[in-house]
């Protein structure tokens, strides 16, 4: 199993994308007596603590919208009136993990076009408008926020909370021969800025394992596991056929680490096939609390205003603006690129020694400190292409949920 795909399966679906697995991990185990392959004890996989997976555990259910553009996130200047606006907004379900990357690039567009003056505004105060206007006060400018809603009523506030920064993040066919590039250097940024959050009170940022189940061979599982594991009739529009979404996660493999094999009998888990990585997880309620504190302690502006269109848009004081609108850019900016991607979330109440994920049949978990993610992902990264609806179903909900004690109820089974 390589690192890419799982990354993509679990990740994708957050602000989420991923497919099946292909191909070995590169860490091998030693074989042991009798042919046996036993994993090194540094390696050792720790006691997993079961989910309490009852429907009745489930204390919210929520539903995100991903603004995917083909093309890829949308970065370009624009002028309304006597206005520059710096576009920062379409990243798919990489907003969270491009957030610091897409603001650097946000930033230094704005301070070149901020001749004279130190005042620029931010619309948005989700992922990546507390980024961008973090970024542009640690560069000396004096930032005013202006959003609708603010954490925990934004959009962001519903993301997986895994790091994915490939997730539905372009179209192989309609991005740029650059963007590969760009995506690298805004992965990257990312990446180093979450370093300095790690240990901080609240857990913010963490690193935790996470989990791939399989019960057929990754060679095998190519939808069949998924198509039985359908949780029931959540809407799947007409034009959701297969997209050519581009990974660039092997561009950074070396600061992200591999995927590995757990041979049989080295894991608690019931499945045929399991395999282990570790990867970082946002603990969106504490890290939203947190940046939202950063951007206020450092002088920081908000005020609660609404936009419709540009004309409104034009009416700020400052003549900087970045936006970052999220999905509301695509009315706000009559920008009929972006897509929604629709993913609801089930959120089970946390378990104080359970911090880890996993992807099992059609199911995505990741256990948060701010509740347990479970996120059914039927069809892969096309699930909830092009669905607007932001209705939680709860039927889709509870099946997940059900489908999440399959897995521990077969794991009671071999105990006995």
């Amino acid at each position: 199993m390589n690192r890419r795909s799982f990354l993509r399966q679990s990740g994708a679906f957050a602000g989420l994308g991923l497919a099946g697995l292909a191909g070995c991990g590169r860490r091998g185990s030693a074989p042991a007596a009798g042919g046996v392959q036993a994993l090194p004890f540094y390696d050792a996989v720790g006691p997993i603590v079961p989910i309490r997976a009852h429907v009745d555990r489930i204390f919210r259910t929520t539903v995100c919208l991903r603004p995917f553009r083909a093309a890829g996130p949308r970065t370009d200047v624009e002028h309304v009136g006597n206005k520059v606006v710096v576009h920062n907004f379409g990243h798919g379900g990489s907003g969270w993990s491009l957030s610091w990357g897409a603001a650097d690039i946000a930033v230094k567009k704005a301070r070149e076009a901020a001749t004279g003056s130190r005042d620029v505004a931010v619309i948005g105060c989700g992922a990546l408008g507390l980024t961008a206007a973090i970024t542009a006060q640690r560069t000396g400018l004096r930032v005013t926020i202006f959003a609708k809603e603010r954490p925990p009523y934004v959009r962001s506030s519903r993301a997986t909370g895994v790091w994915s920064p490939d997730s539905r993040i372009a179209l192989t066919s309609a991005a740029a021969p650059e963007f590969g590039a760009q995506w690298e250097a805004m992965a990257r940024t990312s990446f180093a800025m979450y370093q300095s959050y790690l240990g901080l009170p609240g857990t913010p940022i963490e690193w935790t394992d996470a989990y791939r189940l399989s019960d057929t061979a990754p060679s095998e599982g190519n939808g069949a596991e998924r198509r039985e594991a359908s949780p029931g009739p959540a809407k799947q529009p007409e034009d959701s056929a297969t997209h050519d979404f581009a990974h660039y996660e092997p561009r950074i493999a070396d600061i992200t680490p591999d995927l590995q094999d757990l041979p049989p009998g080295t894991h608690p888990f019931p499945t045929k096939y399991a395999s282990r990585t570790s990867r970082m997880t946002f603990n969106i309620a504490d890290y939203s609390r947190q940046l939202m504190n950063d951007f206020l302690i450092a002088g920081g502006v908000i005020e609660t205003r609404e936009f419709q269109s540009p004309q409104d848009v034009a009416s700020v004081p400052q003549r900087v603006i970045i936006s970052c609108p999220g999905y509301g850019g695509r009315k706000l900016w009559s920008d009929e690129s972006i897509v929604p991607v629709r993913g609801q979330i089930a959120w089970l109440i946390p378990q104080e020694d359970v911090h880890y994920s996993l992807v099992y049949k059609d199911l995505n978990v990741v256990a948060r400190r701010d509740g347990i993610v479970v996120q059914p992902i039927p069809g892969g990264d096309d699930y909830g292409w092009n669905d607007a609806n932001e209705e939680p179903n709860r039927q889709e909900a509870e099946a997940g949920v059900l489908l999440l004690k399959e897995l521990f109820d077969r794991m009671a089974a071999m105990r006995q």
